[in-house]
């Protein structure tokens, strides 16, 4: 299938690893300029090198200019994106009963806030040309919230809230938004999760990931590349009357249609 996206440029989010260096190599391989960025600059600059037209950027999402010095860069080396990959980090691993108001705080900033600043940049070039693609990368805890990572949940969703109700009032100029909910992925940040659960229930990090993995019927953590073929697909030209909503990529975890 021809995605359509050749000469796009595609602005992703945390793309220095895991998910997020997935989905940039597949849309630099689709054709797409591809902005790679993340804290780890020179990590950034590898990728960057190893893909037909891309472009490597240290900058900390995380600060207040963050965003803006994203979007700057991007703007410089390809012009305003096209394609927005909204990704990152997740707040820390807790109990609902174990978070305070600092904790609500930086999980709104690391899942909703930044997220939301980048949409805003973006977006006005996206309706002036009459065409945009923004897919946040969600949690499948959107659809059912997941035991111990109350900050995600919250934060997630929220986010999951805001984009619905962008999706509707920018489908008419030709913007797409939508949420691609992973599973479990073997990505670094599962990693993390799987641990912390071993360390609260005193046990193995394989004996935690066994059981993982039985409550999957596909019987397997998901492959980064698998996650990226979705996302692809979602950002592409044919995808275009398929807005407002998120799509699981999840081996069937989540049991509900």
């Amino acid at each position: 299938m021809d995605l359509g996206i050749a000469g796009r440029t595609a602005l992703v989010c945390s793309s220095t690893g895991g998910i997020g260096e997935a989905i940039a190599r597949l849309l630099a391989a689709e054709g797409a300029n591809a902005v790679v960025c993340g804290r780890r600059g020179e990590r950034a600059k590898e990728i960057a090198a190893d893909l037909p037209s891309a472009v490597g950027v240290e900058v900390d999402l995380m600060t207040e200019e963050g965003p803006d010095e994203l979007l700057r860069a991007t703007a410089e080396a390809f012009g305003a994106p096209d394609i927005l990959v909204l990704n990152g980090p997740g707040p820390r691993p807790a109990p609902a009963t174990g978070v305070d108001m600092a904790d609500v705080d930086a999980a709104l900033d690391a899942t909703v806030r930044r997220h939301i600043r980048l949409v805003s940049l973006a977006l006005p070039a996206m309706r002036a040309r009459g065409w945009g693609r923004i897919l946040a990368v969600g949690s499948s805890g959107i659809a059912a919230p997941l035991p111990n990572l109350a900050l995600s949940n919250l934060g997630r969703a929220a986010l999951a809230g805001y984009l619905k109700t962008l999706a509707a009032e920018v489908a008419a100029d030709g913007v797409t938004v939508n949420l691609l909910l992973p599973g479990r992925i073997e990505t670094d940040r599962t990693a993390q999760v799987d641990a912390a659960n071993a360390a609260r229930s005193g046990r193995t990090v394989a004996e935690v990931e066994q059981a993982s993995v039985a409550t999957i019927p596909a019987r397997r953590y998901g492959r980064p590349s698998e996650f990226a073929a979705a996302a692809a697909f979602l950002c592409s030209a044919p995808a275009s009357y398929i807005t407002g909503t998120a799509v699981r990529c999840d081996g069937g975890l989540v049991r509900s249609l």
